[in-house]
């Protein structure tokens, strides 16, 4: 299709990870890590967006849900638990299995989707999350234009990226992949996104960033929110 965002060879690449994807010492431990975290901002984000106890057990009940290149599901199956209808999409047909038979032995009923974000007929969301995604697509714009198509009047966008500076270059390209905490070439450096390029992007798609949170690691503290957006960061976006 016109503008596709997939590309064969980065859904390949992910796709060949999915059995190993549920696995919290596997290749993707490093998810693991980081799903805590960005679990935290987006409760956050919900409950300021739509005015929520924080307390509550359920703050997405009657709410849609869509996450979009979900992987095998870390993020979909929180999102089911605190009450939304999700749906979750990737380009791996083989991260879509993994994520569907997860979910079943769970008894999560989550709808999960192979393909194109823009070509699927999934109507809108009122809570739309990409997740380290943007930095793996093929066309940006387009991505991004597809991703604001999906969000309901009133909802809110959640996402999150790594940030092209040096710290990441080294931290996250260089260092992860060499020691084994991410499987090579997982990330290309010249494809991350900085927090302006994602504010323009989303812009020209009639949407709005907030502030952004960055994601960083210390010895001390693994992962953790904080105000350096210098490694990775998360952002809320509205119309």
């Amino acid at each position: 299709m016109a503008n596709a965002t997939i590309r064969e060879h980065e859904a390949a690449h992910f796709g060949a990870l999915a059995a190993d994807w549920w696995d919290p010492k596997g290749s993707s431990a490093m998810l693991h890590r980081l799903n805590p975290v960005r679990l935290a901002f987006l409760r956050e984000a919900i409950d300021a967006h739509w005015g929520g106890d924080s307390r509550g057990v359920k703050p997405l009940a009657g709410k849609r849900a869509l996450d979009v290149g979900c992987g095998a599901g870390l993020l979909c199956e929180p999102l089911a638990r605190l009450g939304a209808a999700v749906t979750g999409v990737d380009a791996a047909a083989e991260n879509i299995a993994a994520a569907s038979a997860h979910a079943a032995g769970g008894g999560l009923a989550i709808d999960y989707r192979c393909g194109e974000i823009g070509a699927l007929d999934i109507g809108q969301f009122d809570l739309v999350c990409s997740m380290e995604v943007i930095e793996h697509v093929a066309d940006k714009a387009a991505f991004v234009a597809a991703l604001a198509a999906r969000l309901a009047v009133g909802g809110l966008m959640v996402l999150s990226t790594p940030n092209r500076t040096a710290k990441s270059r080294l931290l996250m390209v260089e260092a992860a992949e060499r020691v084994g905490m991410v499987p090579r070439g997982t990330h290309h450096w010249d494809d991350f996104v900085t927090p302006l390029e994602l504010s323009d992007l989303l812009n020209a798609a009639g949407l709005a960033m907030g502030n952004p949170r960055g994601i960083s690691f210390s010895l001390a503290r693994g992962l953790h929110l904080s105000d350096d957006l210098a490694l990775d960061y998360i952002v809320t976006v509205t119309r």
